[in-house]
């Protein structure tokens, strides 16, 4: 059984910094294409970044690209976000997510993704 725990969330003034971890445990950690999404109350919930296996390969929502840093270390079994310059808009809860796939891509919908985190709220004040 697959199990994800988020952590680092917190409430930030904007133009500040946060770093979201999510630590993974069951299963085969390096075969997952990992990545972070949020969802603000009464919105979808949309991708923020992903990473392939290896870290070699990542992507990001334009919302975010130039502020966000994704990041995993497969020897610990963890994958984290680094979020600078933070703005009001960033805030919403953060969910990490696993892939396990047979192809190393990073997909953006949520509906590809096997497993969840419980989330971890980020704020950010104006």
């Amino acid at each position: 059984q697959v199990q994800l725990v988020e952590s680092g969330g917190g409430l930030v003034q904007a133009g500040g910094s946060l770093r979201l971890s999510c630590a993974s445990s069951g299963g085969t950690f390096s075969r997952f294409v990992m990545a972070w999404f949020r969802q603000a109350p009464e919105k979808e919930r949309e991708f923020v970044a992903g990473i392939g296996w290896t870290g070699s390969r990542s992507s990001y929502a334009d919302s975010v690209k130039g502020r966000f840093t994704i990041s995993r270390d497969n020897a610990k079994n963890t994958v984290s976000l680094k979020m600078n310059s933070l703005k009001p808009e960033d805030t919403a809860s953060y969910y990490c997510a696993a892939d396990f796939t047979m192809v190393d891509d990073v997909w953006t919908g949520p509906e590809s993704y096997d497993y969840w985190g419980q989330g971890t709220q980020v704020t950010v004040s104006s």
